[in-house]
């Protein structure tokens, strides 16, 4: 890689979202992408060539700190400063049990933003790919001093999170441990944004809502099919529309946007919360 345009990691590089958001950002950035499979890796870098975007694939376990670290010497060694990270890695409710689903969606979101608060500088972004499902989890049942442990005792932490999905039932158990590690996504984005600031940098989550991509449609019958029944939008979002909406937030022109979660769910919030306001009328 030349140093023409800055450098943008992207987690979770090889699925729907992430690929989306690398042909975007490929106008403007090298691209690194980050994923556990070599193969996937090998075969979105070839097409995105084909869409004259240039980028490597790194290898990377998001749960590893040193695999994190190492994708972001490669970056750094390739294409100089890392300018944006899209943090798109991650598992749904029935690609894993409720252990591994914190320790990924959890976990591998602290890893990631340490090893990129640890370089960021004025400009640069953090966008964490959260989810609805983090806006829907009852206050009683989040382990929010738990949270607080993340950096520091990760292993008490995930257990934090085991425990409290114990208490819906086997069946349900990773689901709401998936949503759990979610609002933890929101809440850490927002817990960070003071130390981004500190540097002129930024942090931000998005919540997608159901959107068409191999992970999406894993869910379809168990929850993402009837989120889109209460949308305004009835359809699953394309994975070019949640893109947008990424590539957008990582890139320098919303310069005062840091420390909120972005909600692009097709009106799904928005459907649920008058659909109960016209019951309570009538």
């Amino acid at each position: 890689m030349s140093t023409t345009h800055p450098t943008a990691v992207i987690t979770g590089g090889t699925g729907g979202m992430g690929l989306a958001t690398a042909r975007l950002m490929g106008h403007h950035h090298r691209i690194v992408l980050a994923d556990l499979d070599r193969t996937r890796l090998d075969d979105a870098v070839r097409e995105l060539a084909v869409a004259d975007v240039e980028a490597i694939g790194v290898v990377c376990d998001i749960t590893d700190k040193e695999s994190v670290e190492r994708v972001f010497q490669r970056a750094e060694s390739e294409g100089g400063h890392v300018r944006a990270v899209v943090h798109a890695a991650g598992i749904s409710p029935h690609m894993g049990t409720a252990e591994r689903i914190a320790r990924i969606n959890a976990t591998g979101t602290v890893n990631i933003a340490q090893a990129f608060l640890a370089r960021a500088a004025d400009g640069d972004a953090l966008v964490n790919v959260a989810s609805t499902a983090g806006h829907s989890v009852p206050k009683i049942l989040i382990p929010h001093s738990a949270f607080r442990l993340a950096e520091q005792r990760p292993d008490d932490f995930e257990k934090a999170i085991v425990s409290r999905a114990r208490f819906v039932g086997r069946k349900l158990k990773p689901g709401l441990a998936y949503a759990i590690s979610k609002n933890f996504v929101h809440w850490y984005s927002r817990y960070l944004a003071a130390e981004f600031g500190e540097r002129g940098a930024r942090v931000v989550s998005v919540s997608p809502g159901s959107f068409d991509t191999a992970m999406g449609r894993l869910e379809e019958n168990h929850g993402a099919g009837d989120l889109v029944k209460a949308a305004a939008i009835k359809r699953f979002g394309k994975p070019e529309e949640i893109a947008a909406v990424l590539a957008f937030c990582a890139s320098e022109a919303p310069g005062y946007l840091t420390g909120i979660d972005v909600l692009v769910d097709g009106g799904t919030k928005a459907g649920k919360e008058f659909a109960k306001l016209q019951k309570k009328a009538l």
